[in-house]
């Protein structure tokens, strides 16, 4: 045992000296430690993220290398930015110095079609089609009714006591469902839900069936997912051939001047359930749960929308302009995407050799890993910034300090195309929420950062009914 540690000990300080020769002679590589070969230091980052508190992963090299350091994560040598002016570099120079890349795992699983990976011009016009398909105008006047609508008939399904992360997500994969196919809730939109699932547990394994049961499982699921997807796209082909438009996401994506393959339109779709699914459904269960924790910020909540609820009267469907008066909601939303960091980072990888920090330089072929979590959770840009706060958002000279600092939805040419559809969402499920219901937490739920940011008991909670503000 001793001899093989020695072993490991040795190739490991061979391969780290050869990289940093490799370094010097392009330029100085951040300050850092590769851990082992091969394996790096991709175990204690797993194991940090499935704590409550994975700060001290960051932390602990911040302190010793700076907020720009070298390590070694998922098979590859990476630079790792926790430095807000560092990330936003890497950010606005994507497609001139970075290129999108992430672990094999998830290229796999998402396609290479997805928006996630796609570079170039392909990725431009992909972008641009999403963005102009979820842009303010749209959700104001083809997504809010179907929003709010959809939210509501969950609701009025709910029993006594509901697991809200469970709940979250059937919202929000029948919404994104909606949107992309115009797919009202049904049985095949259950069955594609629960296959999806799987798929996202295989995020962040093994890239290997025969090493990782979950990853083999998320395969094959990944496999009927794409199936139904392509079904529904060649019907829709005939479909649209013969006259019959509809006005959703699919049907932009056949009408595209220059057309896109079956292929690469599934892939694409694939992707966005990801993004519409999984991050938005998490936001909401975790904006619920911090309200809960800060009282007064629950008790603020409910006075903002119980007064649009009164001003609106008769009439029960939210309008734009009850959206648009949410100003403390949206103070929540921010606060909840600060703590949460339901989008941790972005890897890239560096297309040339670049220099940051006037003296480091990252050699091309590297990985880049920009923390927005690194930024968020450091108390040097957000005061107390491990306290749910959602007030730091009204104060006009903190909250602009500290703007360019906020990157939950990323930024540059690969910003979220969906970030203003995820606010009206997230704002839509708030207003009903706490215009309908009470409710209380049934036991203390934590959060864990890996594979993705979760609760671990799903978020369980007992519900009243409201009516007109006052419990049935």
């Amino acid at each position: 045992m001793f001899v093989f540690s020695l072993i490991l000990s040795f190739l490991s300080l061979s391969i780290y000296i050869l990289l940093r020769r490799s370094g010097r002679r392009r330029g100085r590589l951040p300050p850092g430690n590769l851990g082992l070969p091969w394996i790096g230091e991709t175990v204690q980052l797993i194991s940090a993220y499935k704590t409550e508190n994975p700060e001290p992963f960051i932390d602990d090299r911040v302190g010793r290398y700076g907020s720009v350091f070298t390590t070694h994560l998922f098979g590859e040598p990476t630079v790792f930015s926790a430095d807000p002016e560092t990330n936003r570099f890497i950010l606005l120079n994507e497609g001139r110095l970075f290129e999108s890349s992430y672990p094999g795992s998830i290229s796999n699983l998402l396609g290479r079609h997805s928006l996630l990976l796609m570079r170039g011009s392909l990725h431009k016009r992909m972008h641009s089609l999403t963005t102009s398909f979820a842009n303010s105008a749209i959700i104001r006047d083809h997504l809010l009714l179907d929003i709010d609508r959809l939210v509501r008939l969950n609701m009025d399904s709910w029993t006594a006591r509901v697991l809200l992360m469970e709940e979250a997500k059937k919202i929000t994969f029948q919404l994104t469902v909606k949107q992309l196919m115009s797919f009202d809730p049904c049985e095949w939109t259950e069955n594609l839900m629960k296959e999806y699932m799987l798929v996202i547990e295989g995020f962040f394994t093994i890239p290997l069936p025969i090493f990782s049961t979950t990853y083999r499982k998320a395969i094959q699921a990944r496999g009927k997912v794409a199936e139904a997807l392509s079904l529904v796209v060649r019907d829709r082909r005939r479909a649209a051939e013969g006259g019959e438009i509809k006005n959703d996401m699919l049907a932009a994506l056949l009408e595209e001047q220059g057309g896109f393959s079956d292929e690469q339109i599934v892939d694409f779709m694939l992707a966005l359930l990801v993004a519409g699914y999984e991050t938005t459904s998490t936001i909401m269960t975790l904006a619920v749960k911090f309200l809960t924790e800060t009282p007064l910020a629950l008790a603020q909540l409910k006075h903002e929308h119980e007064e649009i609820r009164l001003k609106r009267g008769e009439t029960d469907a939210l309008l734009w302009e009850d959206y648009k008066s949410m100003s403390f909601t949206q103070c929540v939303v921010n606060e909840t995407l600060r703590v949460a960091n339901i989008i941790s980072g972005v890897f890239r990888r560096a297309i040339t050799d670049v220099t940051i920090k006037e003296s480091y330089t990252i050699p091309k072929g590297w990985k880049v890993f920009a923390s927005f979590r690194g930024v968020h959770m450091d108390n040097h840009h957000f005061k107390d910034a491990r306290v749910f706060n959602p007030w730091r958002w009204q104060n006009y000279s903190e909250a602009t300090s500290t703007i360019n600092m906020f990157n939950p939805f990323g930024g540059g040419p690969r910003r979220c195309p969906g970030a203003e559809l995820a606010r009206v969402e997230l704002s839509v499920f708030l207003h009903r929420l706490v215009t309908q219901f009470s409710w209380e937490a049934i036991e203390q739920d934590k959060l864990v950062f890996f594979p993705t940011t979760r609760t671990q008991k799903r978020y369980p909670i007992t519900i009243q009914r409201l009516k007109q503000g006052v419990v049935e």
